[in-house]
Protein backbone atom coordinates (compact mmCIF):
# COMPACT_ATOMS: atom_id res chain seq x y z
CA UNK A 1 0.00 0.00 0.00
CA UNK A 2 2.67 2.44 0.65
CA UNK A 3 4.36 1.56 -1.97
CA UNK A 4 1.49 2.25 -4.41
CA UNK A 5 0.89 5.65 -2.54
CA UNK A 6 4.24 6.84 -3.28
CA UNK A 7 3.92 5.92 -6.91
CA UNK A 8 0.61 7.13 -7.54
CA UNK A 9 1.08 10.71 -6.19
CA UNK A 10 0.38 13.85 -8.54
CA UNK A 11 0.16 17.19 -9.35
CA UNK A 12 -2.63 19.22 -9.86
CA UNK A 13 -0.17 20.85 -12.91
CA UNK A 14 -0.49 17.62 -14.51
CA UNK A 15 -4.30 18.90 -15.31
CA UNK A 16 -4.59 20.28 -18.90
CA UNK A 17 -6.80 23.66 -17.27
CA UNK A 18 -6.46 25.10 -21.21
CA UNK A 19 -9.22 22.89 -22.43
CA UNK A 20 -12.53 25.32 -21.98
CA UNK A 21 -15.56 24.13 -20.47
CA UNK A 22 -18.89 22.65 -22.30
CA UNK A 23 -21.32 25.45 -22.21
CA UNK A 24 -23.52 25.59 -19.41
CA UNK A 25 -27.22 27.01 -18.44
CA UNK A 26 -26.73 29.51 -15.74
CA UNK A 27 -28.67 27.19 -12.94
CA UNK A 28 -25.94 24.20 -13.70
CA UNK A 29 -23.10 26.40 -13.94
CA UNK A 30 -23.84 28.28 -10.37
CA UNK A 31 -24.90 24.08 -9.13
CA UNK A 32 -21.50 23.00 -10.29
CA UNK A 33 -18.91 26.00 -9.05
CA UNK A 34 -20.37 25.43 -6.20
CA UNK A 35 -20.45 21.67 -5.61
CA UNK A 36 -16.41 21.71 -6.66
CA UNK A 37 -16.29 25.34 -4.00
CA UNK A 38 -17.78 22.49 -1.53
CA UNK A 39 -15.34 19.57 -2.37
CA UNK A 40 -12.67 21.85 -1.15
CA UNK A 41 -13.74 21.81 2.30
CA UNK A 42 -14.30 18.14 1.94
CA UNK A 43 -11.14 17.30 0.94
CA UNK A 44 -9.55 19.48 3.63
CA UNK A 45 -11.99 18.17 6.37
CA UNK A 46 -10.96 14.28 5.06
CA UNK A 47 -7.29 15.43 5.25
CA UNK A 48 -7.45 16.38 8.64
CA UNK A 49 -9.29 13.06 9.80
CA UNK A 50 -6.35 11.13 8.59
CA UNK A 51 -3.70 13.61 10.21
CA UNK A 52 -5.39 12.61 13.06
CA UNK A 53 -5.63 9.32 12.61
CA UNK A 54 -1.65 9.51 11.90
CA UNK A 55 -0.84 11.29 15.02
CA UNK A 56 -2.43 8.43 17.28
CA UNK A 57 -1.54 5.14 15.34
CA UNK A 58 1.61 3.53 17.09
CA UNK A 59 2.86 1.71 13.53
CA UNK A 60 5.62 3.77 11.76
CA UNK A 61 4.21 2.03 8.53
CA UNK A 62 0.89 3.15 8.97
CA UNK A 63 1.84 6.69 10.07
CA UNK A 64 3.21 7.29 6.63
CA UNK A 65 0.50 5.69 4.75
CA UNK A 66 -1.71 8.39 6.93
CA UNK A 67 0.82 10.55 5.63
CA UNK A 68 0.54 10.25 1.87
CA UNK A 69 -3.35 10.40 2.49
CA UNK A 70 -3.01 14.08 4.27
CA UNK A 71 -1.04 15.03 0.95
CA UNK A 72 -3.88 13.47 -1.35
CA UNK A 73 -6.60 15.26 0.30
CA UNK A 74 -4.55 18.28 0.19
CA UNK A 75 -3.92 18.14 -3.39
CA UNK A 76 -7.91 17.00 -4.06
CA UNK A 77 -8.73 20.56 -2.19
CA UNK A 78 -6.57 22.44 -4.14
CA UNK A 79 -7.81 21.10 -7.68
CA UNK A 80 -11.49 21.49 -6.48
CA UNK A 81 -10.66 24.78 -5.98
CA UNK A 82 -8.87 24.70 -9.39
CA UNK A 83 -12.14 23.10 -10.57
CA UNK A 84 -14.20 25.83 -9.09
CA UNK A 85 -12.81 28.60 -11.15
CA UNK A 86 -12.33 26.66 -14.31
CA UNK A 87 -16.40 26.20 -14.10
CA UNK A 88 -17.20 30.36 -12.95
CA UNK A 89 -17.51 30.82 -17.26
CA UNK A 90 -19.51 34.09 -16.21
CA UNK A 91 -18.80 34.95 -12.55
CA UNK A 92 -22.82 34.92 -11.80
CA UNK A 93 -22.06 35.19 -8.02
CA UNK A 94 -19.48 34.75 -5.30
CA UNK A 95 -19.68 31.48 -3.63
CA UNK A 96 -18.53 30.08 -0.04
CA UNK A 97 -18.13 26.45 1.31
CA UNK A 98 -21.87 25.79 2.64
CA UNK A 99 -22.45 26.97 5.83
CA UNK A 100 -23.50 23.53 7.41
CA UNK A 101 -19.68 22.39 6.73
CA UNK A 102 -18.34 25.19 8.14
CA UNK A 103 -20.44 24.27 11.23
CA UNK A 104 -19.91 20.63 11.20
CA UNK A 105 -15.80 20.68 10.55
CA UNK A 106 -14.75 22.00 14.23
CA UNK A 107 -17.39 19.11 15.74
CA UNK A 108 -16.04 16.27 13.59
CA UNK A 109 -12.24 17.00 14.23
CA UNK A 110 -13.24 17.31 18.14
CA UNK A 111 -14.59 13.70 17.91
CA UNK A 112 -12.29 12.02 16.50
CA UNK A 113 -9.32 13.67 18.39
CA UNK A 114 -11.82 12.76 21.75
CA UNK A 115 -13.53 9.36 21.35
CA UNK A 116 -12.20 5.64 20.43
CA UNK A 117 -10.64 4.99 17.10
CA UNK A 118 -12.88 2.83 15.68
CA UNK A 119 -15.72 5.19 15.77
CA UNK A 120 -13.48 7.91 14.14
CA UNK A 121 -12.72 5.04 11.63
CA UNK A 122 -16.46 4.11 11.15
CA UNK A 123 -17.62 7.91 10.43
CA UNK A 124 -14.07 8.39 8.40
CA UNK A 125 -15.15 4.47 6.19
CA UNK A 126 -19.13 6.20 6.13
CA UNK A 127 -17.85 9.62 4.68
CA UNK A 128 -15.46 8.19 2.08
CA UNK A 129 -18.45 5.55 0.84
CA UNK A 130 -20.74 8.52 0.36
CA UNK A 131 -18.27 10.86 -1.04
CA UNK A 132 -16.23 8.51 -3.50
CA UNK A 133 -19.07 5.68 -4.73
CA UNK A 134 -22.14 8.35 -4.72
CA UNK A 135 -21.05 11.86 -4.64
CA UNK A 136 -17.94 12.79 -6.97
CA UNK A 137 -18.40 10.20 -9.61
CA UNK A 138 -22.55 11.53 -10.12
CA UNK A 139 -20.99 15.26 -10.11
CA UNK A 140 -18.39 14.37 -12.50
CA UNK A 141 -21.15 12.82 -14.92
CA UNK A 142 -23.38 15.59 -14.35
CA UNK A 143 -20.54 18.38 -15.62
CA UNK A 144 -20.09 15.45 -18.09
CA UNK A 145 -16.68 17.43 -19.57
CA UNK A 146 -13.23 16.45 -20.34
CA UNK A 147 -11.65 18.57 -17.30
CA UNK A 148 -13.75 17.08 -15.17
CA UNK A 149 -13.01 13.48 -16.06
CA UNK A 150 -9.19 14.04 -16.18
CA UNK A 151 -9.25 15.06 -12.21
CA UNK A 152 -12.63 12.35 -10.88
CA UNK A 153 -10.07 9.51 -13.01
CA UNK A 154 -7.10 10.62 -10.58
CA UNK A 155 -8.78 12.10 -7.56
CA UNK A 156 -10.92 8.23 -7.82
CA UNK A 157 -7.43 6.25 -7.29
CA UNK A 158 -6.32 8.10 -4.40
CA UNK A 159 -9.91 7.44 -2.67
CA UNK A 160 -9.56 3.88 -3.65
CA UNK A 161 -6.47 3.31 -1.38
CA UNK A 162 -8.46 5.18 1.11
CA UNK A 163 -11.38 3.27 1.03
CA UNK A 164 -9.27 -0.48 0.71
CA UNK A 165 -7.61 0.41 4.28
CA UNK A 166 -10.41 2.09 5.68
CA UNK A 167 -12.04 -1.15 5.67
CA UNK A 168 -8.73 -3.02 6.60
CA UNK A 169 -8.62 -0.72 9.72
CA UNK A 170 -12.45 -1.60 10.51
CA UNK A 171 -11.12 -5.16 10.45
CA UNK A 172 -8.61 -4.19 13.07
CA UNK A 173 -10.79 -2.90 15.42
CA UNK A 174 -12.86 -5.58 15.24
CA UNK A 175 -10.53 -7.76 15.94
CA UNK A 176 -9.56 -10.08 19.20
CA UNK A 177 -5.81 -8.61 19.22
CA UNK A 178 -7.15 -4.86 19.41
CA UNK A 179 -9.63 -5.94 21.56
CA UNK A 180 -7.32 -7.45 23.97
CA UNK A 181 -4.69 -4.72 23.44
CA UNK A 182 -7.37 -2.25 24.50
CA UNK A 183 -8.22 -4.54 27.77
CA UNK A 184 -4.62 -4.49 28.74
CA UNK A 185 -5.15 -0.60 28.78
CA UNK A 186 -6.15 1.81 32.03
CA UNK A 187 -9.79 1.94 32.30
CA UNK A 188 -10.91 5.71 31.08
CA UNK A 189 -12.27 8.42 33.68
CA UNK A 190 -15.52 9.15 33.83
CA UNK A 191 -14.62 12.55 32.88
CA UNK A 192 -12.95 11.30 29.65
CA UNK A 193 -15.36 9.11 29.32
CA UNK A 194 -18.22 11.76 29.42
CA UNK A 195 -16.32 13.91 26.97
CA UNK A 196 -15.93 11.73 24.37
CA UNK A 197 -19.52 10.84 24.70
CA UNK A 198 -20.65 14.82 24.55
CA UNK A 199 -18.33 15.03 21.24
CA UNK A 200 -20.28 12.11 20.24
CA UNK A 201 -23.74 13.77 20.80
CA UNK A 202 -22.81 17.18 19.27
CA UNK A 203 -21.08 16.01 16.40
CA UNK A 204 -24.64 14.22 15.36
CA UNK A 205 -26.33 17.25 15.85
CA UNK A 206 -24.70 18.78 13.48
CA UNK A 207 -24.32 15.88 11.08
CA UNK A 208 -27.59 15.90 10.07
CA UNK A 209 -27.86 19.47 8.11
CA UNK A 210 -24.42 18.93 7.35
CA UNK A 211 -25.95 15.37 5.39
CA UNK A 212 -28.60 17.48 3.78
CA UNK A 213 -26.57 20.12 2.13
CA UNK A 214 -23.23 18.66 1.18
CA UNK A 215 -24.37 15.71 -0.08
CA UNK A 216 -28.19 14.95 -0.02
CA UNK A 217 -28.94 18.09 -1.79
CA UNK A 218 -26.49 17.92 -4.66
CA UNK A 219 -26.92 14.01 -5.01
CA UNK A 220 -31.10 14.57 -6.01
CA UNK A 221 -29.71 16.77 -8.71
CA UNK A 222 -27.32 14.49 -9.80
CA UNK A 223 -28.06 11.37 -9.05
CA UNK A 224 -32.02 11.96 -8.55
CA UNK A 225 -32.44 8.35 -9.27
CA UNK A 226 -30.85 7.63 -6.16
CA UNK A 227 -29.10 3.85 -7.14
CA UNK A 228 -25.57 5.26 -6.07
CA UNK A 229 -26.40 7.17 -2.85
CA UNK A 230 -28.18 4.05 -1.75
CA UNK A 231 -25.55 1.30 -3.07
CA UNK A 232 -23.19 3.73 -0.81
CA UNK A 233 -25.54 3.42 2.06
CA UNK A 234 -26.04 -0.02 1.99
CA UNK A 235 -22.41 -1.07 2.25
CA UNK A 236 -21.84 1.19 5.42
CA UNK A 237 -24.90 -0.89 6.67
CA UNK A 238 -23.70 -4.11 6.04
CA UNK A 239 -20.17 -3.52 7.50
CA UNK A 240 -21.59 -2.25 10.73
CA UNK A 241 -23.17 -5.83 10.39
CA UNK A 242 -19.94 -7.90 10.13
CA UNK A 243 -19.22 -10.38 12.72
CA UNK A 244 -17.20 -8.93 15.60
CA UNK A 245 -17.54 -5.49 14.07
CA UNK A 246 -21.39 -5.66 14.88
CA UNK A 247 -20.27 -6.65 18.56
CA UNK A 248 -18.52 -3.04 19.34
CA UNK A 249 -20.36 -0.87 21.16
CA UNK A 250 -20.84 1.52 18.72
CA UNK A 251 -22.10 -0.91 16.29
CA UNK A 252 -24.30 -2.12 18.28
CA UNK A 253 -25.88 1.40 18.92
CA UNK A 254 -26.34 2.61 15.80
CA UNK A 255 -27.95 -0.99 14.41
CA UNK A 256 -30.20 -0.92 17.03
CA UNK A 257 -31.30 2.98 16.34
CA UNK A 258 -31.81 1.91 12.73
CA UNK A 259 -33.83 -1.34 13.81
CA UNK A 260 -35.98 0.77 16.02
CA UNK A 261 -36.60 3.70 13.37
CA UNK A 262 -37.38 0.59 10.49
CA UNK A 263 -40.17 -1.07 13.07
CA UNK A 264 -43.69 0.47 12.13
CA UNK A 265 -44.74 1.81 15.69
CA UNK A 266 -41.44 2.70 17.12
CA UNK A 267 -40.18 4.56 14.20
CA UNK A 268 -43.73 6.43 13.93
CA UNK A 269 -43.49 7.45 17.63
CA UNK A 270 -39.62 8.39 17.55
CA UNK A 271 -38.77 8.70 14.64
CA UNK A 272 -37.49 12.15 15.17
CA UNK A 273 -35.51 11.73 18.04
CA UNK A 274 -33.94 7.96 16.44
CA UNK A 275 -32.59 9.96 13.30
CA UNK A 276 -31.08 12.38 15.26
CA UNK A 277 -29.59 9.65 17.19
CA UNK A 278 -27.91 8.47 13.95
CA UNK A 279 -27.55 12.03 12.40
CA UNK A 280 -29.01 11.18 9.21
CA UNK A 281 -32.65 11.76 7.41
CA UNK A 282 -35.11 9.17 6.34
CA UNK A 283 -33.16 8.00 3.34
CA UNK A 284 -30.23 7.17 4.87
CA UNK A 285 -32.06 5.04 8.33
CA UNK A 286 -33.83 3.13 5.98
CA UNK A 287 -32.93 -0.49 5.62
CA UNK A 288 -31.69 -0.98 2.39
CA UNK A 289 -29.89 -3.95 1.84
CA UNK A 290 -31.61 -8.23 1.40
CA UNK A 291 -31.61 -11.14 3.49
CA UNK A 292 -29.76 -12.51 0.55
CA UNK A 293 -26.90 -9.27 -0.10
CA UNK A 294 -26.19 -9.38 3.94
CA UNK A 295 -26.06 -13.53 4.24
CA UNK A 296 -23.29 -12.41 0.97
CA UNK A 297 -21.51 -9.72 2.85
CA UNK A 298 -21.03 -12.21 6.20
CA UNK A 299 -19.56 -14.41 3.92
CA UNK A 300 -16.73 -12.38 2.65
CA UNK A 301 -13.53 -11.01 3.95
CA UNK A 302 -13.24 -7.10 4.26
CA UNK A 303 -10.89 -7.05 1.07
CA UNK A 304 -13.31 -8.19 -0.44
CA UNK A 305 -15.98 -5.89 1.10
CA UNK A 306 -13.39 -3.36 -0.10
CA UNK A 307 -13.22 -4.75 -3.83
CA UNK A 308 -16.69 -5.04 -3.89
CA UNK A 309 -17.19 -1.53 -2.67
CA UNK A 310 -14.67 0.21 -5.26
CA UNK A 311 -16.28 -2.24 -8.37
CA UNK A 312 -19.48 -0.09 -7.53
CA UNK A 313 -17.93 2.77 -9.12
CA UNK A 314 -17.38 1.59 -12.13
CA UNK A 315 -20.79 0.47 -12.41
Amino acid sequence: MLDKCIRDQWRVADIDWTVPPAPMARDKEEAVVQYFTDMAGIERLAGALFDVQRQKTEDPLLAKIFSTFVADEKRHAEVAEHLARHYDVHGYRTYAESPELTAFRPHFLHLVQQTAPEIANAYILAGELILDVALLRSIDDYVADETSHAVMHLVNRDESRHIALDFRMTEFYASDDYRAEIARRPAKTAAAWLAGARALVTMMWHAKPFLRAVFLTPMEKVDPSGVRLAEAIKRIQLVLRKPKVRDLPFSRFMIEAQDAYNRPVVGRLFGPLLLRALGAEPALARRLFTEAELARSQRMSFDELAEDALAAKLA
